[in-house]
Order: structure tokens, then C-alpha cells, then sequence
């Protein structure tokens, strides 16, 4: 179960967590092995619009695409400006995606979001619970999520929570603050914050992001329940302020003063910590990033 029996494919390969996840499958699967598209062209990367349902056909049956990892969406914050937009290329494309898969018996890791997640939420989120988001991007997550336990194909994804890397820019969500500070730290000394220090939001190092995806995508769909359409992966939680201070501990002069914008709204909706005893019970899922761990490796990485 280990190895796709063709190729794999990766849509929305530019993105943050697209830039990192194909290093980790070329390095896995060996780099032919996996193309990567997206709507923008780079070296090692070829273009696909998943909104052009012939084209993903195509390519998924011409190259014997066994394995997708479908991360062309638009996030939280850039989705709210535009929600026709958002559902169209977060829900249309998907659908596109997953006819190709069914013609070509291709399996799917399609990512949710700790978005699935409204104000009517615990706190601490557990794996079942009603999902009332607030945003037209949580809502088109919602929808991923019934569509990968009743697509009648292996499917399966991850509610990830805010994701810090030092690798590719974050990519217009509302926790990108996480990873516009560390920058602005090093560069300047001081950061404009749009949220609240006391935000508290569930984070995780893309390592572990990229690790979760790996290691759900290797284990037997038949050991995994209806929660494959989102499983809960907590990495760790922290406040805005939390985050400024274990900065200090390299940064002693940085400064951060605090004004909230639209995006406080949709952070005040999402919980503050996430429950993954469902995750770690099914598949061994065990993060291994803290606040300050996360902190000093992209104070290290960044200032190289």
C-alpha cells in the first residue's frame, strides 16, 4: 500500500503547501514519478486548471495518474473577497478531479481545513461535531469532506490547522500572520499584527503537515472510518502574544503592536485547540513541533 502503482499527481503544486509536499513525494517516489501543475508555470511544474475538467481527464488517464493530491483551492482571507470564485475552484475543481479519478480508479487526498469548524463549536474541537462555518471557504471545505466519504472512491484529508514554513509564502489565510511575523521580525524589528494577541489558534510546523499527509495516504483504507474526509490534526496552540514572546527569546529588541482586521472575524469562529484522539488512534498520528521548536527553526532557516 505503500507506493502508487502509477503516478502521482499534485495539483496547486506553487503553493505553501504544495512547494514542500512535492520535494517530500519526489524524494519518496522518485522525481518522474510525480508531475506537479499548477495554474502558474515554474521549473519542474507544468500548467493544469483544474476548472477544465477535459484537461484533468486527460492528464490523469494519458500519464496513469493512480494517486492525487488535489491542493489547488483559494484560502480563507482571499476567498471572502471573492466567494463565487472560492466555490468554484474549491468545489467545481474538486468535483472535476474526482471524475478523473474514478475513470482511472485513481485515490485522493483532498485537504479540509480547521475552517469546517463555527462559532457554535467547543473550544477544544472534537472530531464530531456539528460544522457551521462561517466563511464561503469553510463551507466549500464542509462539502470536500461529504464528497470524500460519499465520492465511492479512496479519498481522504486532513483538517489542517494554521501551517508556519519557511519554504513558500503564505498563501492569503487568516492565520498567515504566524508566518508574516517571522519575516518582518528579522527584516525590520517590528510587526503589524491582524489579530488580537490574545488569538489563540491551533498551529502546526509544515513538517509535520507534510509527515500527516504522507503517513494518512500510506495506511489501508479499509483501517480508516468516515472520518478520512477530515481527520483532526492537532499540532500545537498558541496566542498571538505567545508567539511574539518565544520570538523575544532570539529577538530580544522586536516589537508587535495589535490591529485586528476582517480576518479577527474568522479567527474569532475557528476553536482554539483541536482534538485528534480519532487521528492518533486510527493512524498513529503524533506531531512532533512545539511553539518554541517551531520558533527556532524558523528563526534559523530565515536567517540563513
Amino acid at each position: 500500500m505503500d507506493l502508487p502503482s502509477g503516478r502521482v499527481l499534485v495539483t496547486g503544486a506553487l503553493g505553501q503547501i504544495g512547494t514542500e509536499l512535492v520535494e517530500a513525494l519526489r524524494q519518496k517516489h522518485g522525481y518522474d514519478a510525480v508531475i506537479a501543475t499548477d495554474i502558474r508555470k515554474a521549473e519542474g511544474c507544468q500548467i493544469l486548471d483544474v476548472m477544465d475538467k477535459n484537461e484533468v481527464k486527460k492528464l490523469v488517464i494519458g500519464e496513469q495518474v493512480t494517486e492525487i493530491y488535489h491542493l489547488a483551492a483559494l484560502l480563507s482571507a482571499t476567498g471572502e473577497k471573492n466567494p463565487k470564485l472560492c466555490w468554484d475552484i474549491n468545489v467545481t475543481g474538486l468535483e472535476n478531479v474526482i471524475a478523473a479519478a474514478k475513470e482511472n480508479k485513481a485515490r485522493i487526498f483532498s485537504p479540509s481545513s480547521i475552517a469546517v469548524f463555527g462559532p457554535d463549536c467547543p473550544k477544544i474541537a472534537p472530531q464530531k461535531t456539528p460544522l457551521n462555518p462561517t466563511t464561503v471557504y469553510g463551507k466549500t471545505k464542509v462539502v470536500g469532506e461529504q464528497l470524500a466519504v460519499n465520492s465511492g472512491i479512496d479519498m481522504r484529508g486532513l483538517r489542517y490547522p494554521g501551517l508556519i514554513s519557511y519554504k513558500a509564502p503564505a498563501g492569503g489565510g487568516t492565520t498567515d500572520y504566524a508566518v508574516e511575523i517571522f519575516h518582518s521580525a528579522l527584516e525590520n524589528g517590528h510587526y503589524e499584527c491582524f489579530v488580537r494577541e490574545d488569538t489563540k489558534l491551533p498551529m502546526m510546523y509544515m513538517d509535520d503537515a507534510i509527515r500527516a499527509t504522507i503517513e494518512l495516504m500510506s495506511f489501508p483504507v479499509e483501517k480508516l472510518s468516515e472520518s478520512r474526509g477530515g481527520y483532526n490534526i492537532s499540532g500545537c496552540s498558541f496566542t498571538a502574544g505567545e508567539l511574539v514572546r518565544s520570538i523575544q527569546r532570539h529577538l530580544p529588541d522586536f516589537t508587535c503592536t495589535f490591529k485586528p482586521d476582517i480576518r479577527q472575524k474568522y479567527a474569532d469562529s475557528w476553536p482554539e485547540e483541536i482534538e485528534d484522539t480519532t487521528a492518533v488512534n486510527e493512524w498513529g498520528w503524533n506531531p512532533k513541533f512545539n511553539l518554541d521548536r517551531i520558533v527556532d527553526e524558523m528563526i534559523a532557516n530565515l536567517g540563513k
